[in-house]
């Protein structure tokens, strides 16, 4: 073994040490040792216990860590503290600009045991909340998290889509008469992208293909066949199909759906179709109407007689689910209500800051609650055209039951019930957590139902037609988190919950007003997912989601 590892695993079993706050003079020693390891200059491996033993600095404890590692492959001390850390907890440890004190405080103080988890803390403005952390810090956590993300090779769609419409641009430049449009994963608005597909179509098929693979466009470039292949320099992979101008639309069908949508669709078709002049050429000629790309995943909506109206963005009339200065936000409820009618034209704001058992994100106890809905009184006088409702993201408690009494619960409008604790419940609890939480009569929205992090944390099992089923009997309507990093409730349970009459609610879960931009990454699944504006709650007006407010609180069924 070679110095350099073996430094590495005292400078791990240091910082362990420091995590777990064991004896700190042996914690010095350690992290000394580790550090006078890497600069020796000769191979530690081909001495003997005593000549390790007297070496300055090593002494006859750290002589003994060597020797096991050297005579094992590991040391027990070490392998006794990784088993009592998360994995994700250990991975925070090579981030850079957080050591051990501070992951100490992110893994006890704020329960966030990966590092997905620590990138929506990020976003959510939580880390500023915690001793020894500020904006800066927080900002920097973000940016090493960023980084990190980056080189698996894997983007959520909002990661990937400032670099796909800047390449985009570079390449309209660049080919100035050429026809270009996106395929594949990005244009079907998938919610992670291993790699963005653009189809090129030129008069001079060679001469682009030469002057792409000479470029500086991408980085490490290759050419085979038709096909210019490169990465941005955040690591993201590039696919450039390069087509005669008179094949482009047919080529753009071929690389946009998956290949069983891609199938299904030819198989209708008796003429061959080689230089269609559309898109739509093509589903004409095989009896369909034109698919959006965003369903072009099979063949479900494939010889479907109608296609639903997919939902707009346009067609959202309020935010539900949003966080203020109350809990763990950045804006206040003033500033939240004024961006949400000035800056997005939209009639109403639903506010939902964190209730009490939520302590890392400064839930409202009792008494702050009625202080909170005195705020909102006053300013729905001040409010010219636009109304805030009393909404509350309400913790569901292992039990399931919700963490406020019944004489509190029917004081909000509505009430947004969702997990954040305890998350590694087998399918059938979680399942019946969230089941006995939407039977609660005050339960209005069932909250991001898995808890996923996408590319970071899976979310919790449940079953999901026995949930929708649950929310279908009780009244109860599923969100689409609009936040990219949970897309949640996952578009493709979005049918199932339709056609069981549950309605959906895309919400930004916004804790400052850049967040209310996610609406639109939460109207793109929801457009994979078949939504149309009558299946969305917040697609109602303000006087139509008053009256099904209303309505709900009196037992009546969510309409509309």
């Amino acid at each position: 073994m070679e110095n350099k590892p073996i430094a590495g695993r005292l400078k791990l079993l240091a910082q362990l040490m420091e995590l777990h706050n064991q004896n700190a003079f042996k914690i010095r020693s350690v992290a000394n040792a580790a550090f006078k390891i890497d600069k020796l200059p000769y191979k530690l491996a081909s001495k003997s216990i005593e000549e390790i033993n007297q070496i300055d600095g090593i002494g006859k404890t750290l002589a003994a860590y060597v020797k096991e590692l050297l005579d094992t492959g590991s040391i027990k001390d070490l392998e006794d503290l990784l088993q009592a850390t998360p994995d994700g907890v250990v991975e925070m440890l090579h981030i850079k600009g957080i050591g051990p004190k501070k992951v100490s405080i992110i893994w006890n103080q704020l329960g966030i045991e990966n590092t997905g988890e620590l990138y929506y803390a990020c976003n959510e403005n939580r880390l500023v909340e915690a001793k020894g952390f500020g904006i800066k810090t927080q900002d920097e956590i973000k940016r090493a998290l960023e980084f990190r993300m980056a080189s698996n090779g894997k983007f959520l769609y909002a990661q990937a889509r400032h670099e796909a419409e800047e390449l985009m641009l570079l390449l309209t430049e660049m080919f100035p008469g050429a026809l270009a449009e996106f395929a594949g994963d990005y244009r079907r608005c998938c919610e992670v992208i291993s790699e963005l597909s653009i189809v090129l179509g030129t008069r001079d098929v060679e001469l682009a293909l030469s002057n792409l693979s000479t470029s500086t466009l991408l980085n490490k470039v290759t050419v085979k066949d038709c096909h210019v292949n490169g990465e941005t320099a955040n690591g993201l992979l590039i696919d450039i199909i390069v087509t005669e101008k008179r094949f482009f639309y047919r080529d753009l069908f071929a690389y946009t759906g998956n290949e069983e949508h891609v199938d299904a669709v030819m198989k209708n078709i008796v003429d061959v179709v080689d230089q269609p002049e559309s898109e739509e050429f093509i589903y004409t000629k095989a009896s369909l109407p034109w698919i959006p790309p965003e369903l072009r995943e099979g063949d479900s909506y494939v010889n479907k007689p109608l296609l639903p109206d997919l939902i707009d963005l346009y067609d959202l009339k309020g935010s539900l689910h949003n966080h203020s200065t109350w809990s763990d936000g950045i804006n206040t409820l003033e500033e939240m209500a004024l961006y949400c009618r000035d800056e997005i034209k939209l009639q109403y704001l639903g506010i939902c800051d964190h209730s009490k058992s939520a302590f890392y994100a400064k839930g409202l106890s009792i008494e702050r609650v009625l202080q909170q809905h005195e705020e909102i009184d006053r300013l729905n006088q001040k409010l010219n055209d636009f109304h805030i409702f009393k909404g509350i993201e309400s913790d569901i408690l292992n039990d399931g039951s919700l963490d406020y009494p019944d004489e509190i619960l029917e004081k909000f409008d509505f009430i947004v019930a969702s997990v954040h604790s305890n998350l590694k419940m087998d399918k059938e609890k979680a399942t019946a957590r969230i089941i006995k939480a939407i039977e609660n009569p005050y339960t209005t929205i069932l909250g991001h139902p898995t808890g996923r992090l996408l590319l970071s944390r899976k979310g919790y099992e449940i079953d999901y037609e026995k949930v929708i089923d649950a929310c279908a009997a009780n009244n109860v309507v599923i969100e689409i988190n609009a936040n990219p990093f949970r897309l949640d409730l996952d578009w493709r349970w979005c049918q199932y919950a339709i056609n069981k009459g549950v309605k959906l609610s895309i919400n930004p879960d916004a804790h400052r007003v850049e967040g209310f931009k996610d609406m639109e990454y939460g109207v793109l699944v929801a457009r994979k997912g078949g939504v149309t504006k009558q299946n969305c709650l917040n697609a109602f007006s303000l006087s139509e989601i008053t009256e099904i407010f209303k309505f709900k609180k009196s037992g009546h069924p969510v309409q509309g």
